[in-house]
């Protein structure tokens, strides 16, 4: 839910006010980063994405449905702009064995947990990376994704079992 400061932001900000909307995406740049570099495994292409999914949040803020947390709108927004990256058409899957984001949720190191990643339907990928590398509760997950609890859970869990399925005939 939304606490009042982040209410009269969003509202300050969909009067125009771009310092507030400044305020409200400034601390979620780095949640977004990792977002999309998790969904993209390219450090380039994730920042495109974040910058585009920013531009994309300050026009559509209209749209933002009142007592809506910022946070979930705002990192569906990237997984979304991911989404379409990933289906455009010049799109190739870079790995980058040195450069990924630096956090507590470094868990997507690894060529071969970043490949099957990949190959993950976004749909479950985007809820593994919300949850477990960027950091968000399942409640904002599923608000991130436009989805309920149940299918945020059922997402992760699928992915999970396919995950260890890859990861598991992998192993020497």
């Amino acid at each position: 839910m939304v606490d009042g400061t982040e209410f009269e932001l969003i509202q300050r900000a969909q009067m125009g006010v771009e310092m507030a909307f400044a305020q409200l995406l400034g601390p979620l740049l780095p949640e977004a980063a990792r977002l999309a570099y998790g969904m993209l495994q390219d450090r380039c292409a994730a920042e495109d994405c974040v910058q585009e999914a920013a531009q994309r949040s300050w026009q559509r803020l209209a749209n933002l449905e009142p007592g809506r947390s910022f946070r979930p709108w705002f990192l569906g927004i990237v997984a979304n702009r991911c989404r379409e990256t990933r289906r455009s058409r010049w799109w190739t899957v870079t790995w980058l064995s040195d450069h990924h984001p630096s956090h507590d949720g470094d868990w997507l190191e690894g060529e071969d947990l970043r490949r099957a990643l990949a190959d993950l339907p976004h749909g479950q990928r985007a809820a593994i990376v919300l949850h477990f590398y960027v950091g968000l509760p399942l409640e904002e997950v599923a608000s991130a994704l436009g989805i309920g609890i149940a299918g945020v859970k059922a997402r992760i869990n699928r992915g999970l079992h396919r995950l260890r399925a890859t990861l598991g005939a992998r192993r020497p």
